[in-house]
């Protein structure tokens, strides 16, 4: 079926010009991991009982995921820093009343997808216009296989898009898939789906991503495991028809979010910052791994476990960076913070190479495109392929920077507002880049966050 996208409620753009200041110093922290914000959520959702979180990240995306939930019958609340979630049970999900907006969030139109394919519930899922032109492909195709109907509109090139209505089927039929592109979203949602149906899912992951649905599921009670074969492709086997447990989860720091201080601390002369409870689980990681073989002064201070996360403080001084070639295989460890890498690489002396980020392209905008087009308009000339960009930088130099030019077009995306941000720093003449309210979505109060570190 064909329709047209519901209308979304609009929100007027806010330009923003950022430009070189102070050296950054100081202590700070960023808001909790969306990734583990969303999913604390929805296994509270489907635990019987009371279950509290606190370091909940407060975004727009996130904000949108407790929405649904609550129109699916959870109760969730907050009062002071305290979530807290009166589950459903699994399996207890009820029909919403209407279709639920999912605003700009990816992560929880997919992940909900997952949830509903084995209720027996209808679910219409509709979202902005930036959401509404991301496929949904790979995640109907294995909850199809298990038996959910999804009715979805057909973007100009044939790619199943939101508006997008799922029709639950339970019981539904457990599936083992093997992933063909890495993707924690589409074996999270696997994973949520395979909770209320009789049997085991089996998901096969040759390539590892974020691990935290697993960490998670096991923490609430799943019965789940994980192997790893003989080729190193992790195995993760789900018991269906479970009984979560209510938990109390503290959300550490988010690594995507910490990005962009560490990446302004090395980049801007006589930077010395701490950024406090930041999770480091290697399936995160990779960005800091990169920046310190490029050179970074980045170290990792008070290493310690909360709620089965590996989490620390981390120490960033400025540095001089080398360009490196960026190995295609850590990609899925760091692929929401190749756009500001693509700002490091362009400081630093000689040539960064990257590959494997067919990615990209299908996130809140096709990113290798619009960081291409950005890092011109500031005087960087990158090389761009499909999988990837080339980039020489300036040895440390200040780049020429965009005030004087057309303002920097972030495509409605928060992680391409917040490195030009950060590029801004770090030019001889400033850059404007034409909305900085997608930062909302996943670091709200980023803007002040980075004045604080520069006065």
């Amino acid at each position: 079926m064909t329709s047209k996208p519901t209308n979304q409620t609009i929100v007027e753009a806010k330009p923003a010009s950022f430009a070189p200041g102070g050296a950054l110093t100081g202590r700070t922290t960023v808001p909790g991991d969306k990734s583990i914000s969303h999913r604390s959520l929805i296994l509270s959702a489907l635990a019987v009982g009371k279950s509290q979180i606190t370091g909940l990240l407060e975004g727009e995306d996130v904000l949108a995921t407790a929405a649904a939930l609550r129109a699916m019958g959870a109760t969730i609340e907050k009062k002071g820093d305290i979530w807290t979630v009166h589950g459903v049970g699994v399996g207890g999900l009820m029909q919403p009343d209407t279709a639920i907006d999912l605003g700009n969030s990816g992560t929880s139109v997919r992940l909900l997808m997952g949830l509903v394919a084995s209720h027996d519930i209808s679910v219409t899922f509709t979202g902005d216009a930036s959401l509404s032109r991301r496929p949904m492909g790979r995640v109907i195709e294995p909850l199809s296989d298990m038996g959910a109907e999804f009715t979805a509109r057909m973007s100009s090139d044939g790619k199943a898009c939101l508006p997008l209505a799922v029709r639950g089927l339970c019981p539904a039929v457990p599936i083992e898939y093997r992933l063909p592109v890495a993707s924690a979203q589409v074996k999270s949602a696997i994973l949520l789906a395979g909770l209320n149906m009789p049997g085991v899912t089996r998901v096969i992951e040759p390539v590892p991503t974020r691990d935290h649905s697993e960490t998670m599921l096991k923490g609430f009670g799943a019965d789940l495991t994980v192997e790893t074969d003989k080729e190193g492709s992790r195995i993760i086997s789900l018991t269906g028809e479970a009984e979560l447990s209510p938990q109390k989860i503290k959300v550490p720091g988010d690594p995507s979010s910490a990005a962009f201080p560490v990446v302004a601390a090395l980049l801007v002369p006589g930077s010395d910052i701490v950024v406090e409870n930041v999770g480091i689980n290697p399936t995160r990681a990779g960005l800091f791994t990169i920046l310190q073989q490029m050179g970074g002064d980045i170290s990792f201070k008070k290493k310690r476990t909360v709620g089965g996360e590996p989490v620390a403080d981390i120490h960033v001084k400025h540095s001089k960076l080398t360009g490196i070639d960026v190995p295609a295989e850590v990609a899925p460890s760091m692929i929401d913070e190749f756009p500001v890498l693509f700002i490091a690489a362009a400081l630093a002396e000689g040539t960064t190479t990257t590959s494997g980020l067919h990615e990209l392209r299908i996130k809140e905008s096709d990113r290798l495109s619009q960081m291409a087009e950005g890092l011109r308009v500031i005087g960087v000339e990158p090389t761009e392929k499909e999988d990837g960009l080339t980039i020489t930088g300036s040895g440390g130099e200040p780049l020429p920077g965009g005030t004087n030019k057309s303002a920097i077009e972030t495509a409605l995306d928060h992680r391409i507002a917040m490195s030009f941000a950060v590029a801004g720093l770090v030019t001889d003449a400033g850059l404007t880049i034409d909305d900085i309210t997608p930062a909302e979505t996943s670091f709200p109060g980023f803007a002040d966050l980075m004045e604080a570190l520069a006065s």
